[in-house]
């Protein structure tokens, strides 16, 4: 064996020898993102280079700004499509601590409906609760069962709030009753209250206390002023992380619109209904149109977070920053179910669009919520990193028990339909479902043709010709997303411990000083991490 004559430094002094490098290795996110480099990137074409690990990834802290004012436990939020976020999305999204935008693609009443299903579904103290009177009928109750998914109601001898409480109605009062048996003859009278003033701690320990389902709050002569649910209490266990107004406790519910003069009239029933943010829905978020949407709705609305969009470069988010967004949609044609880049040859691959428009957006303190090609944990990573305050997840949950549809099998594979906004099937909808239209809890059913959600987000409602911008077609079975998004949340926390940082804050803060380094993935490269030679 030959001898060896290499002299080799002291293996105590390598962290002192690789200080007298001129550069980390690696590049910043400045120098990956240029585009007159590299040209246009996507999630696929670079890595983020591993840090330190000296913390569990337990410790990594998912909280994120989405808008100026609404803080979020995760970066999660489902995208306003009508095959992925209708009410039930929306309600296991703010309860698992992203939140769900409801599409539009429906009547004014029935996306406001969906919105109150959001408000009411877990609350603090309950401001607004649903009284019956006396003189109601238990079909009554069970009417708003079937509408509103609860039945445990106040009777007030007036049957509104503010009224003289005797009584509450709840599921067993009405078990084997007759529809038509007036709810004086079945209401409980013997009931646990708590004096207004009562901290909603203390009120929680009555409820646990008592073992009651409802606590009514009573002024000194004994008239409802709120009411606190039981349900709510399990909850608060159930889902730690929960989408919470830090005011009412309520869950944030989120809504899109379009930019037409119909919308002003539907914003002003989601309103109505308990809406916190309203997502304006374009695929071309610079016009005038949008910007006087906002506008008009920073006017009207002043306590509404408002995020405008899409937009894909720093010019299109002036626009929107300077007529009053409180937050961006960053992307246009990166959707897997999305083919405007084709068709229109307009775009901007969605990594370079993320990383420019937050890095103009974050002069302003607007957060950007990038939109389009998240496809797994890998890619809401680099999207953090590249300046977004969360990720807008479409396909990704498209297919999940929430969303909307039927499972069916297609090829031996149970799946759901999923569809662009921008797809022909989206654009020839013309007829909503039947929705409520009359009243606060009492409804009539009601054919009504509505203004399409697709073809206005598109500027093609005048158009004879329908030019598609998007696909149709299915996706395979997710099982709930109530499994499924704590797996992408435990797969954040681990890829940021692995970068080496605590939080989406510690990340995005590395990542602008240069501590946080990239790499540019070549063809080859991008093969060779993903699967392969395996034979089966």
């Amino acid at each position: 064996m030959p001898e060896q004559h290499t002299e080799f430094l002291d293996p105590s002094t390598a962290l002192e020898v690789l200080k007298s490098y001129s550069r980390k290795d690696g590049l910043s996110a400045a120098d990956l993102m240029d585009s007159r480099v590299h040209g246009g990137l996507t999630y696929n074409d670079f890595l983020l280079l591993p840090g330190k690990i000296d913390f569990p990834a337990s410790d990594v802290v998912t909280e994120t700004r989405i808008t100026r004012n609404v803080v979020l436990k995760t970066p999660f939020v489902s995208s306003p499509m009508d095959t992925v976020t209708e009410a039930p999305m929306a309600i296991a999204m703010a309860l698992l601590g992203g939140v769900g935008v409801i599409h539009h693609n429906q009547s004014p009443e029935a996306q406001a409906a969906m919105v109150r299903a959001v408000k009411r579904h877990e609350n603090g103290f309950i401001t607004d609760p649903v009284v019956l009177s006396p003189s109601h009928l238990v079909e009554d109750v069970l009417d708003i069962k079937a509408r509103l998914g609860f039945c445990g109601i106040p009777i007030t001898d007036s049957g509104s709030l503010g009224g003289k409480l005797v009584g509450i109605v709840t599921a067993r009062d009405i078990q084997f009753r007759d529809p038509q048996t007036p709810l004086r003859d079945v209401m409980t009278t013997s009931l646990v209250t708590a004096p207004l003033g009562i901290t909603l701690l203390e009120a929680n320990d009555i409820l646990r206390d008592s073992k009651k389902g409802k606590l009514p709050i009573v002024d000194s002569q004994g008239n409802l002023i709120s009411l606190l649910a039981r349900s709510d209490l399990l909850k608060n266990q159930s889902y730690p992380l929960a989408s919470k107004k830090t005011d009412s406790k309520q869950l944030y519910a989120a809504a899109a619109v379009g930019t037409r003069p119909t919308d002003r009239e539907r914003l002003a029933l989601l309103v109505e209904a308990g809406l916190d943010i309203v997502v304006l829905d374009s695929s071309q978020g610079n016009s005038v149109y949008q910007i006087d949407m906002i506008q008009w709705i920073k006017a009207t609305y002043s306590s509404l977070e408002v995020i405008a969009g899409n937009v894909v470069t720093r010019e299109q988010a002036a626009s929107l920053i300077a007529a009053g967004a409180d937050a961006l949609r960053v992307g246009m044609g990166s959707g897997s179910i999305c083919i405007t880049q084709e068709v229109m040859a307009v775009g901007r691959p969605q990594a370079t669009a993320v990383y420019a428009v937050a890095e103009f957006a974050s002069k302003f303190g607007v957060p950007i919520i990038a939109d389009g090609g998240v496809g797994n944990v890998g890619h809401i990573v680099k999207a953090l990193a590249l300046g977004a305050g969360a990720v807008m997840m479409g396909g990704l949950l498209a297919g999940t028990e929430e969303a909307p549809g039927e499972y069916f099998y297609h090829e031996g594979k149970r799946v759901k339909a999923y569809r662009g906004m921008g797809s022909l099937e989206a654009m020839e909808q013309g007829t909503a479902k039947k929705a409520a239209v009359k009243g606060k809890y009492t409804s009539f059913n009601k054919d009504r043709t509505v203004e399409n959600a697709a073809t206005s987000r598109y500027f093609s409602e005048s158009s004879a010709v329908k030019v598609a911008q998007g696909v149709s077609g299915d996706v395979q079975d997710k099982g709930s997303v109530k499994a499924f998004l704590p797996y992408l949340h435990v797969g954040v926390q681990h890829s940021l411990q692995d970068i080496g940082v605590k939080s989406i804050a510690a990340l995005q803060k590395d990542v602008k000083a240069g501590n946080v380094r990239f790499e540019l993935r070549t063809a080859s490269a991008q093969v060779e991490g993903g699967v392969h030679g395996l034979n089966s």
